[in-house]
């Protein structure tokens, strides 16, 4: 049965936000974490699977041969590489030939072109007023990453600015949550197409200094610093304190392994105060959940401030997209109070459906961004690939990309149900520090933080997106300047990767280009 929210004592609170595995009032030998988990139908996990987990997710010490299973990173869900674009656009490996259909229906969904009210196609409009793409499926292109522009006279592509200002009163059930407000004129994310008859907000500018790192063994890799500025602003100018940050659309492969990862695990990994005096903290992102209201554990997004894929899908409709819905059901999507004509302007939210995208059809979106494929590792028994896990290991990159998991059984996701899987991440936040710092909190996000990226399927980047562009806001224009740009947390990890001779560096990119 679904785990019922009661709002928890002051206790189980702090301990939710502190990271602490085990809440009080749960027994010992009993399921460790069910408040987490409230959107989950979970199966408790017994002590003889809880010790086979142990052992199956314990990190790996011989690096002279893969590990067992490594070769299928999502599990039974793990698909096969296709040798073209649709590498990351293949269902669950382990789905049913009926939920396969529901997973078509989905993608049509997702990749619907919406159209602007009135319109005699009542199931596809409401578009806007303001907007960044027209389908799901026009930023997450192949279900790959976006890309940013790649000089000031280029557009962006799957690409825009959050913005807020400081100020608001904080979530009191949530510990060291940072309240912000949205742009008092531009809401909390900047679009810059609009329907007919309206402005769009926004232009994108970015302009780039280069910056020469020379390694130990003499090769010149060059970094572009980005400046961002948000031009041709229509409705009059942001508010003086306005913090602005880029996003580019990530890659959508593994979404509902990464949300079956019980909250425990993840927290099991959080050392805040640096404990154990690794340089490393790792702190858990604490959100409310619009979903449930209560709080969540943070999971997705780049500073993980959706707990749950539906969360996500639903504002990715509202906020890029301007399609009002269950959970964010305003049908006038992110405009403003301020921006009279677009408030006032006709939506498609007056039909049957009640809003633009109902329940039914978000949950359709959902179920198919939730069962995206993750594909086969490949060369997992390379010499090179095998050296170059070993570096990846020894220079302690895991300590935030964490290698495995065993996701929750689960009673109602076959797909998600106890897979042993491979994403690389901790689902966590770290200070990457200031180089990468975009200085917008998020929830508990500081400025500095990001949450650990998964990294399985980054190999395949090229071959899906087209291009190598890295990191938050495609900055980096290659895994290797991507690992350059680390700080905070992983600046002893990037000066190692400085320090490395030719052969070892090399093999070390291998192994990601692996995954």
């Amino acid at each position: 049965m679904r785990q019922k929210w009661m709002k928890p004592s002051s206790f189980a609170l702090v301990a939710l936000v502190a990271g602490t595995v085990a809440l009080a009032g749960g027994p010992a030998d009993g399921p460790i974490w069910e408040l987490g988990d409230p959107h989950l139908n979970v199966i408790p996990r017994t002590p003889k699977e809880a010790a086979r987990i142990a052992a199956a997710t314990a990190v790996a010490t011989d690096f002279s041969a893969p590990q067992r299973f490594e070769e299928k990173p999502a599990g039974a869900a793990t698909v096969r590489v296709l040798p073209d674009t649709n590498a990351f656009s293949q269902p669950s490996g382990n789905i049913t030939f009926e939920d396969e259909l529901n997973f078509k229906v989905g993608n049509g969904l997702f990749r619907k072109l919406w159209v602007s009210s009135p319109s005699s196609t009542l199931a596809s409009d409401g578009l806007g007023p303001l907007y960044n793409a027209r389908s799901c499926q026009r930023c997450h292109i192949k279900d790959g990453r976006g890309h940013p522009p790649e000089n000031a006279e280029d557009n962006a592509i799957s690409m825009f600015l959050r913005v807020s200002i400081p100020g608001g009163d904080p979530i009191a059930e949530i510990k060291d949550y940072i309240a912000t407000l949205p742009d008092p004129t531009y809401g909390t994310q900047l679009q810059d197409f609009a329907v007919q008859g309206h402005p769009s907000e926004y232009r994108l500018d970015i302009t780039y200094k280069e910056e020469i790192v020379t390694l130990a063994d003499g090769l010149q890799v060059s970094l572009r610093h980005p400046t961002y500025k948000a031009a041709d602003l229509g409705y009059g100018p942001l508010h003086p304190d306005a913090m602005l940050s880029p996003r580019i659309a990530p890659q959508m492969i593994g979404l509902g392994l990464l949300e079956a990862i019980p909250a425990a695990d993840i927290l099991a990994g959080a050392d805040p105060d640096d404990l154990d005096g690794d340089g490393i903290s790792g702190r858990p992102n604490v959100v409310w959940s619009a979903e449930f209201d209560q709080p969540m554990l943070g999971r997705f997004g780049l500073k993980a401030g959706a707990p749950t894929v539906k969360h996500q899908s639903a504002g990715a409709f509202a906020g890029d997209i301007g399609i009002s819905n269950p959970l964010f059901p305003a049908g006038a999507g992110e405009c403003t109070p301020a921006q009279t004509t677009c408030q006032n302007a006709i939506h498609g939210d007056g039909d049957d459906r009640g809003t633009e995208v109902d329940a039914e059809g978000l949950d359709l979106v959902t179920f198919y961004s939730r069962n995206l494929g993750v594909p086969a590792r490949r060369d997992v028994d390379d010499p090179q690939v095998l050296r170059g896990k070993e570096l990846f290991y020894s220079t302690g990159c895991t300590a935030c990309h964490t290698p495995s998991f065993v996701t929750h059984r689960l009673e109602d996701q076959p797909e998600q149900s106890f897979q042993l899987i491979w994403p690389y991440t901790d689902m966590l936040l770290h200070d990457m520090g200031p180089d990468l710092a975009d200085n917008r909190p998020e929830a508990r996000a500081t400025g500095q933080e990001w949450r650990t990226p998964p990294l399985w399927g980054i190999g395949l980047t090229e071959q899906v997106s087209g291009h190598t562009y890295f990191l938050h806001d495609g900055r980096a224009r290659s895994l290797l300047e991507a690992v350059l740009w680390h700080g905070g947390e992983a600046q002893a990890q990037r000066d190692a990767v400085v320090d490395m001779i030719t052969d070892d560096r090399d093999a070390l990119i291998a192994f990601l280009e692996s995954l």
